[in-house]
């Protein structure tokens, strides 16, 4: 590894619980819901809400798709249990196959799109019901490439790991106890069948988050990148992205407001 990234895990466990409980307390809510997919950021993110809130405070929703993976919903069950949380399962499916049977067409990438944002809708039904906050599941990786679902897996009222790169979050995870096969396992949207994050991206996690590091925080450019040995074609993906992605980061652009006419005074 060319750059170390490492981190003290407790401590920042610590201060990401108090970041929950502070904005959960300034809202006046009840709790938290929370999208549990059974991938290692979701992992993270319902451990640190229960131990911020406790069990009771915490809502967790398993939303699978038809063509989810089995172990996805199994190492979700897996983590509800471990805390003592009671998750509430709802397919997906229906809303998303009558949509698309009415257009008449369908892409893949598309059908991804849908479930990311039909799964957020019903995370935010569900925290109205509950006088909830949804808590996002999404990592400083994934913001900085543009890898997430406009109004989708993005949309949340508050995301404790938008500060850690991917692969802090598995430091995350292990100092939490999450289970070792969560954090193993290759991470997936679980969008489409054999779908992975680090194929649809093009370069690993460790080298995208080791050049997203650099390029970022320490405003290297490609010559500089290249001096320290990475590949111009990762380089250049990682770079591709962030621009491609960078709409994802903003409010959506406006106009400035009109200008007033001013009277102007009468002859006499």
């Amino acid at each position: 590894m060319k750059v170390d990234l490492s981190m003290d895990p407790e401590r920042v466990a610590g201060e990401l619980e108090e970041f929950i409980r502070a904005r959960v307390a300034r809202a006046r809510a009840e709790g938290v819901v929370v999208g549990l997919s059974g991938g290692v950021d979701s992992t993270a993110v319902t451990y640190l809400a229960v131990r911020a809130l406790g069990p009771k405070q915490v809502w967790p929703f398993i939303l699978p798709y038809r063509t989810s993976r089995r172990d996805s919903q199994r190492d979700a069950e897996l983590v509800a249990k471990r805390l003592r949380l009671e998750p509430i399962v709802v397919d997906v499916s229906p809303q998303v196959e009558a949509y698309f049977e009415a257009i008449g067409e369908v892409t893949a990438l598309r059908i991804g799109n849908k479930v990311a944002r039909e799964r957020m809708s019903i995370l935010y039904d569900q925290a109205k019901a509950r006088r909830a906050l949804v808590l996002g599941t999404g990592n400083r990786t994934e913001r900085l490439l543009g890898y997430t679902t406009l109004w989708g897996d993005m949309a949340c009222d508050l995301a404790p790991l938008g500060g850690l790169f991917k692969t802090q979050v598995r430091q995350l995870a292990e100092a939490l106890g999450a289970p070792r096969q969560i954090i193993a396992k290759a991470p997936t949207a679980d969008l489409w069948p054999g779908q992975t994050d680090e194929g649809e991206i093009g370069v690993s996690y460790q080298t995208a988050d080791e050049i997203l590091y650099l390029v970022v925080d320490r405003r290297l450019t490609e010559r500089q990148l290249q001096a320290q040995g990475y590949e111009k074609a990762d380089i250049r993906r990682v770079r591709h992205l962030m621009r491609a992605g960078a709409h994802k980061r903003c409010l959506p652009p406006s106009p400035p407001p009109p200008k007033r006419d001013r009277k102007r005074p009468r002859q006499t």
